[in-house]
C-alpha cells in the first residue's frame, strides 16, 4: 500500500450545531485512502468555565499545528464570533480555509464565501478533493 499523508485538519464549527460536525467527521472518516488528524474539539469535550480569553487560547492552540481549517458554512455562522474568530486567525496564520457548504442549503455566509480558499459541497469526494488541493 502506497504511503498516506496524515493530514491535520480543524473543522470548525458550533457546538449547538454539533450534528452538521459529526456528519463531516463522518465524510472525512468514511473517505477511502485518507488519513488525517482532528485537531478539533467535539460538543461531548466542550471546554466549560473558560473566560473568553481562555478560550481564545485553546483555540489557537488548535488552529496553530493544523495544516487545513474546514469551516462548516452554515447559516449560523454569520451569528458565531467564535467561527469568526477561528477563520480570522487561521487567515493570520496563511493557513488555507475550506468552506463547505451545507447539503440543501441555497445561501452562504459572506464570511465564508470571502475567506475561503476553496468552497466545496456537502459529500466526501468534494471535501476530500478539496482538502487535497488547498494543503500544502
Amino acid at each position: 500500500m502506497p504511503y498516506l499523508h496524515n493530514y491535520r485538519l480543524f473543522i470548525s464549527h458550533a457546538w449547538r450545531y454539533s450534528a452538521d460536525y459529526n456528519r463531516m467527521e463522518e465524510f472525512i472518516n468514511g473517505a477511502p485512502n485518507f488519513l488525517w488528524t482532528n485537531y478539533s474539539v467535539p460538543v461531548s469535550k466542550a471546554f466549560e468555565g473558560l473566560t473568553t480569553i481562555q478560550l481564545k487560547e485553546q483555540l489557537c492552540a488548535q488552529i496553530r499545528p493544523v495544516q487545513c481549517v474546514v469551516v462548516l458554512a452554515g447559516m449560523y455562522v454569520a451569528h458565531s464570533e467564535w467561527i469568526q474568530f477561528e477563520i480570522d486567525f487561521a487567515k493570520e496564520l496563511e493557513k488555507p480555509i475550506l468552506g463547505v457548504v451545507p447539503w440543501g442549503a441555497e445561501r452562504t455566509p459572506y464570511a465564508v464565501s470571502i475567506a475561503a480558499d476553496k468552497m466545496v459541497r456537502w459529500n466526501t469526494a468534494s471535501i476530500i478533493s478539496g482538502i487535497r488541493e488547498i494543503t500544502p
